[in-house]
């Protein structure tokens, strides 16, 4: 089997390299890939690409995700994230490929305190979500064999991440202010590397479990609830003697203003992702002191 790999260079595209390579031969590609286009701001040349390599599977973990920064640049905004998967579904459609896609939390407008469910209206606040909607909607109206996966709250132990800036803070500072009324599960971008290299494999046997779901880690928390979680593991190993911050104060999503709104219910419901392949997904707390056991 051969698969294409867009966006090897993000938090999750490193990830399903590893994982990806277990079912066949992974090319996998980035922006500035000099072999095949992985520029998604070039769009007859991601179609290009895709002809020539002839993949059995397409996936793409690239995408604008710049939340704040998208709001000024709508149109690039769209291009990366609509008009781009657009290209991969239809040339998916063509070719007889399954198309594996990552969409977001963003695409709702968080209201509410339930989970949110697959066949919730979407109604999306921002740029960013408006955009990733539209992506979702072209892949589907292509009529390419697909997985969407809507997530949130990515992290990795590479990169940036929200724990590296507590952790920093912490160490710069003896008053700490986090948000509080924002709700959501921190989910690791190797969660859903194995996730879908799974989905993949089970789709080979049972294409009609294609479609739409929501993946995310187990249970709930805050910002604040997340923050107050990575001090606490730190506070348990040698960086404590570095870590300064001596309270935490809950905020409400008011004292930070942002140029995007953020959604105060990111919760996504699991059930069928869960139900139809057959996984149990770890409570959040788990990824993430495996995360802070790498990076600490």
């Amino acid at each position: 089997m051969k698969i294409v790999l867009f966006g090897k260079g993000g938090q999750v595209g490193w990830e399903l390299q590893r994982s990806l390579a277990l079912l066949g031969t992974v090319v996998a590609l980035d922006f500035d890939s000099t072999d095949f286009c992985g520029d998604f701001s070039n769009l007859q040349g991601l179609a290009d690409t895709l002809r020539r390599l002839r993949p059995d599977v397409i996936v793409n973990a690239a995408a604008h995700t710049a939340v704040d920064k998208a709001e000024s640049e709508p149109e690039l905004v769209r291009t990366l994230n609509a008009l781009a998967p657009e290209v991969l579904a239809r040339e998916a459609q063509l070719a007889g490929a399954l198309l594996v896609h990552y969409s977001t939390d963003y695409v709702f407008d968080g209201s509410g305190q339930q989970p949110w469910l697959e066949t919730d209206v979407p109604a999306p606040l921002s740029v960013y979500g408006q955009t990733k909607l539209e992506g979702e909607t072209l892949i589907q109206a292509s009529g390419c064999q697909h997985l969407i996966f809507r997530t949130s709250w990515v992290y990795a132990a590479r990169g940036g991440n929200f724990a590296r800036t507590m952790l920093r803070l912490a160490q710069e500072r003896e008053r700490l202010t986090v948000i509080d009324d924002q709700f959501g599960a921190p989910t690791g971008a190797e969660l859903l590397a194995d996730v879908s290299a799974h989905a993949i494999r089970q789709l080979l046997q049972r294409p009609q479990d294609a479609g739409l779901y929501h993946l995310v880690a187990g249970g709930e928390t805050t910002w604040h609830g997340y923050a107050k979680h990575v001090l606490a593991q730190a506070m348990r190993t040698p960086l404590a003697s570095k870590i300064i911050a001596k309270e935490m104060a809950p905020v409400p999503t008011s004292a930070f203003p942002t140029p995007a709104r953020r959604p105060h219910n990111s919760r996504l419901d699991t059930t069928r992702l869960q139900s139809v392949f057959g996984l149990t997904l770890p409570p959040w707390e788990q990824g993430v002191d495996r995360m802070l056991a790498e990076i600490i």
